[in-house]
Formats: C-alpha cells, sequence, structure tokens
C-alpha cells in the first residue's frame, strides 16, 4: 500500500510525521507522495482541508485519516499517542471507507472565458469586495429571492459544523446527500426581503447566484482557498458527483463528535 504525510508544519507535527513514516516503512508500505493509497493528515482540520485539496483529483483511489495535533476535530480524530495502533491498522488493513458528500462549484464568466469548477469539503462562500452584495437566487431553474446583505454561504453537511454554524445553520448529519445555504447580515426592510432561514437542499436540486449587476466581481472562497474572480455570470452550486472517502478503524459517531466540540467542557472528557 501506498501513503503520503500531511502535516500542520510544526515541530510537534513534523516529529509525529517522521514517526509515523518509519512506522508505516517498518512494515512494508511504500511512501508515495504522488499516487497515495491512504492519506495521513497529521495536525488539525485546517490541515486536513489542505490535504484534501491537494489529492481532490484522485478522490476515488485515495482514502484520509486525521491524527490532531490540537483540539480535536471533525477529521483529525486521532490522538498522538495512538499512532502506533493507527499504524498497525493501517497496515493490516482493517478499517473501512465511509464516503461523505462534497459541494461542487462552478463559476461561469461573461466574457466568453471557460467555466472554472471547483470541489468543497466544507464550504463555499461569495461576497461583493466593499459593495452590498446583490445576487438573484435561482431554485432548480425558478428565481426564489434577490438577496441583499454581506454575502452567502453554501456548506457540505460534514462543513454544517464550520462556517455554516456561525451563521446559524443547521447541523447536518453528514450521511445525507444535500448542501446547505446560508445568509451573511441580509437586509430586511419594507422594500427587501429574503427568507432569512437556512435553506437545505437535497442532492437532485441546484442553486445558482445571478449577479444583478452585469460584469460585477466577487471574492470567492472555497473552504480555506480565497478566489477573486472578476466578471461573473452565474455562480452554480450542486452535490457534487464526487465523495470524499474516510478510512474508518472503530466508531466514532457523528453526533458524538458535535458533543464533544460544541457541549462537553474540558472535565467532560
Amino acid at each position: 500500500m501506498k501513503f503520503a504525510i500531511q502535516t500542520r508544519n510544526d515541530d510537534y507535527s513534523n516529529t509525529l510525521m517522521q514517526q509515523a513514516k518509519q512506522y508505516l516503512l517498518d512494515f512494508g508500505l511504500e511512501f508515495d507522495e504522488e499516487e497515495p493509497e491512504i492519506v495521513l493528515s497529521i495536525g488539525g482540520d485546517g490541515t486536513f482541508l489542505h490535504a484534501f485539496h491537494k489529492y481532490a483529483h484522485r478522490l476515488d483511489r485515495t482514502a484520509f485519516v486525521g491524527i490532531h495535533t490540537g483540539h480535536l476535530g471533525f477529521y483529525a480524530d486521532w490522538k498522538p499517542s495512538e499512532i502506533e495502533k493507527l499504524v498497525i491498522s493501517i497496515a493490516r488493513h482493517t478499517y473501512e471507507i465511509i464516503e461523505y458528500p462534497l459541494l461542487n462549484v462552478k463559476v461561469n464568466h461573461g466574457d466568453n472565458e471557460e467555466s472554472t469548477t471547483y470541489l468543497a469539503l466544507n464550504e463555499s462562500t461569495i461576497k461583493s469586495p466593499g459593495v452590498t452584495f446583490v445576487v438573484d437566487v435561482n431554485l432548480n431553474g425558478r428565481q426564489f429571492e434577490r438577496f441583499r446583505g454581506d454575502g452567502l454561504c453554501m456548506s457540505t453537511p460534514s462543513g454544517s459544523t464550520a462556517y455554516s454554524k456561525a451563521l446559524n445553520g443547521a447541523i447536518i448529519h453528514p450521511s445525507f446527500e444535500a448542501m446547505q445555504l446560508t445568509e451573511m447580515a441580509s437586509i430586511n426592510n419594507r422594500v427587501f426581503r429574503t427568507v432569512g432561514s437556512p435553506l437545505v437542499l437535497p442532492a437532485h436540486h441546484h442553486c445558482e447566484l445571478i449577479p444583478v449587476q452585469e460584469g460585477a466581481g466577487f471574492v470567492l472562497t472555497v473552504d480555506h482557498l480565497q478566489l477573486p474572480h472578476r466578471a461573473v455570470a452565474s455562480i452554480e452550486y450542486t452535490v457534487a458527483k464526487e465523495k470524499i472517502r474516510f478510512a474508518r478503524f472503530r466508531q466514532f459517531p457523528f453526533w458524538e463528535r458535535v458533543h464533544d466540540s460544541f457541549i462537553a467542557s474540558r472535565t467532560d472528557k
């Protein structure tokens, strides 16, 4: 089996990387950063996002597992003290593959440029730099509302515990193939109205954001990536056909992660 390792690149994470790498090599696995079958992420959820985007072109052939060197994360759930146990499980192939939905982001340009497509593990946001953000929100080809405010966020189910939650979005179990649209400081008065609530859209639906001002430029984010775009004709969001594959070695229920991350105190853990 071929493996690769992504780290936060601090001293502690790099030390753990060398330890895990040597263990895996001792068990006969092959280190291969180009075509790994399993990727270890050592750091936090941010490190995991970097690993995901690095290998997003081979999601059907690569599985991911996270080791946290800070706070417990939603993607990095192994402790540094468990590296030996994890390595033995990898070497013995004693794991199952769990798949989570992803978000497909397609940016269409109005100047005859080719469309640009991205995959998001957590979410994608769109804002106007320095001015009020105004777009028509179309659902399944029909106008739903004209949004005015700071911006919009479309998240995956697994990303519903990240930025979307900070925008008062719902927490969605990642077994649902869906995406969630949440508002950022919408303008609501006697003239301008939005629905004012998060929208959870199933996999067979699609959402299109069309700028009211022709040739408008926006700041688009895809997870941790900031991607400015000019002359945007529309942005299309759909649940992606691709999925991320996790190498799961033990049970760690999603709602237990939610509890440990947002409810449990230090003395509870």
